[in-house]
């Protein structure tokens, strides 16, 4: 197994994908250490979790400082954590448009700052982001949902220049509707049928192929889709 005895850290880690992808390390035999604002359910002796909440950026930098010095050596770091809110940018207010940045780019930007230098004592690592089609092109009430996700992309696309001769990797996958906890709170969700959307394990695998391959390749980035793009709107939307 090329990931055995490897160690990684994994954002969002409780569900949805992020605890699809803690599920195919531990397969791996790999060592996992989990962040995210609820517990979850994994428990496993290869696997470590911590509650950190994304939005609380006064606090952030402290606490992920001092999370870093008790691992003593990381091999990559999975960036899955987000959340999504979609209305006309008239419906959100100031808190919630910077909670979006917070969670899904910023502070993440600021553990890939912190590890970073840890990741390069090895000469080689990885360095994974969980985008999402909406980096790829804006729609319709998702003016802050797309914002954030963009701003994810163009920070891998830069970080990739910039860690390429220290044998750091920088990939981005950018999944379409992934059936998963993301919808519950929101008006419209993938379509019923199996090939209307695509499962966190799909994501996990594209991970397991990334980490897996040889250190001189690269995968920039990996969009992935339904096969049948289905949305089923809720609530009398």
């Amino acid at each position: 197994m090329p990931l055995k005895g490897k160690t990684f850290i994994v954002t969002g880690s409780s569900r949805g994908i992020g605890a699809a992808i803690v599920a195919m390390l531990l397969e791996q035999s790999a060592n996992v250490f989990g962040l995210s604002r609820s517990t979850g359910a994994i428990n496993h002796e290869n696997y470590r979790h911590d509650n950190i909440d994304f939005n609380q950026t006064k606090e952030l930098e402290g606490k992920l400082k001092a999370y870093i010095k008790t691992i003593d050596k990381i091999d990559g770091i999975i960036c899955s954590a987000g959340v999504g809110r979609f209305g006309g940018i008239e419906q959100f207010s100031f808190a919630q448009m910077q909670s979006m940045m917070n969670v899904n780019f910023l502070s993440q930007a600021c553990l890939v700052r912190l590890v970073l230098p840890k990741i390069k004592q090895h000469d080689r690592g990885d360095i994974i982001f969980i985008g999402s089609e909406a980096a790829l092109e804006g729609g319709k009430n998702g003016a802050m949902y797309c914002a954030s996700k963009f701003a994810v992309r163009g920070f891998t696309q830069a970080l990739r220049e910039e860690c390429s001769k220290s044998g750091v990797r920088v990939s981005l996958i950018n999944p379409g509707m992934v059936k998963t906890h993301f919808f519950d709170d929101l008006s419209f969700e993938p379509g019923g049928n199996e090939d209307n959307y695509i499962e966190p394990h799909d994501v996990a695998e594209c991970i397991k192929l990334i980490l897996s391959s040889r250190p001189g390749t690269s995968f920039d980035e990996i969009n992935l889709s339904p096969l049948k793009k289905v949305i089923k709107f809720n609530h009398g939307d």
